[in-house]
């Protein structure tokens, strides 16, 4: 078994395990239970790229976390210490700020499943990610505040012998162009999981220097080169739409996206489909454009458009966010409709929030472009894969933090041994 084994669990479309691939890990086998997610992650880091060795017992198919610990217990049991790194963090609805909070959403029990395969599995590290509500705790009927998630998470694994440390870090500082602030918690059976931050933090500004970004991207570099203006070919994979080709690049962020596409200008991207918008949907999508336009209105300047502020008729959505082509966008979410473009009256395509998500555009989705209604509660389409990833250029950091702290806690075990 590779020295740099790892296991994905609640492993979504595949960012997380993206990023590990590239910094130089092995994958032994990934868990996810959305048969989309699952298609997506399959085509990338198993067909293509066999990234993933995957152990023969496990059917290479889409799985339940407490289904394979029941199921799979005693071959799980044979990889206890066997095993690197375990990573992943469970569904994040429950707790997230950006939609409704329920102590009671059953997707919060599965930190518990998170726990028990930890102390089955046993591996030397492991990388837990939520978001920033996983630290703050669910208020009681008395409107008094528990204890945070993320407290008794770390509780849950000292008990099984993790030294824990936990921060929560904005990932737009490692070159991903998006506010997205994340809870990451590092745990290891030996050495100070300190380290890990540290680390972190210290080798990025080398990191991004030799993939020719800077540590803030904005979304007009993110982007820029994708606008519908370019031109349209029919949708490959989907009938009676468009898609949007590739101009030409702009910026080094889109060459570090269009790596390995040569000579792409005016073919298709792939999941860049256009929505189909109604008359109305379009006049309220260039009233935002024009009423966040510092030019036309600069005393009167807002980003988020909501139906309180009486500026848009008929504005229905909680909130839109016009993007500014200057800056990083807002957290990506499930929901497409949450953004307008910066510069075209319409919502951003699956492969428009890929790039500021910063997976490649070699990276293929499949599935559906979306959903809606009550299918949201059992359906993962493109658009929702992608607001659920880690950024794999974060995860590419991650990965080679690890390597480091673990090249340098060997290397001090092997001076101690002389």
């Amino acid at each position: 078994m590779s020295q740099f084994s790892y296991i994905d669990i609640f492993a979504g479309c595949g960012g997380l395990s993206l990023g590990l691939h590239n910094a130089g890990w092995k994958g032994l086998f990934a868990i996810e239970k959305s048969k989309d997610a699952f298609e997506t992650l399959k085509y990338n880091l198993i067909d293509t790229t066999q990234h993933f060795g995957w152990n023969e017992w496990l059917p290479q198919t889409e799985h339940d976390i407490n289904e394979v610990i029941s199921k799979y217990r005693s071959e799980l049991e044979k990889l206890a210490g066997t095993v690197t790194l375990v990573v992943g963090g469970p569904p994040c609805q429950g707790f997230s700020m950006a939609g409704q909070r329920k102590k009671n959403d059953i997707r919060n029990t599965l930190s518990d499943s998170y726990i028990e395969f930890i102390s089955i599995v046993k591996p030397k590290f492991l990388v837990f990610e939520n978001v920033q509500g996983f630290t703050i705790g669910f208020k009681d009927e008395n409107e008094k505040k528990g204890v945070p998630y993320s407290v008794i998470l770390k509780e849950k694994l000292e008990k099984l012998g993790y030294s824990v440390e936990g921060k929560m870090i904005d990932i737009s500082e490692f070159g991903v162009p998006q506010t997205r602030k994340r809870y990451i918690m590092v745990g290891v059976l030996q050495g100070k999981p300190e380290m890990f931050f540290d680390i972190l933090y210290k080798r990025k500004k080398d990191f991004l220097k030799k993939k020719g970004l800077n540590e803030k991207v904005s979304v007009g570099e993110a982007i820029g080169d994708l606008l519908k203006e370019n031109g349209t070919l029919p949708t490959p994979d989907f009938k009676n739409y468009v898609s949007g080709v590739y101009g030409e690049i702009q910026s080094n962020y889109q060459k570090l996206m269009r790596k390995g596409l040569d000579n792409m200008e005016g073919c298709v991207a792939d999941s860049h489909r256009f929505a189909k918008h109604s008359e109305e949907t379009k006049r309220m999508n260039e009233e935002m454009l024009e009423k966040t336009d510092t030019d036309y209105a600069p005393w009167f300047l807002v980003e988020r458009v909501t139906p309180k502020d009486n500026l848009i008729k008929n504005l229905r959505k909680r909130g839109v966010t016009v993007l500014d082509e200057s800056k990083a966008a807002p957290t990506v979410t499930a929901h497409p409709d949450d953004f307008v473009h910066y510069c075209e009256p319409r919502i951003l395509t699956v492969r428009e929030s890929a790039r500021i998500q910063s997976f490649p555009d070699s990276f293929q989705f499949k599935g559906k472009y979306t959903t809606g209604g009550q299918l949201r509660k059992i359906e993962v389409p493109r658009c929702t894969q992608v607001g659920n990833a880690v950024p794999p250029l974060f995860a590419e950091q991650i990965g080679n933090a690890l390597m480091e702290m673990m090249k340098n806690g060997i290397t001090e075990s092997e001076k101690s041994t002389i």
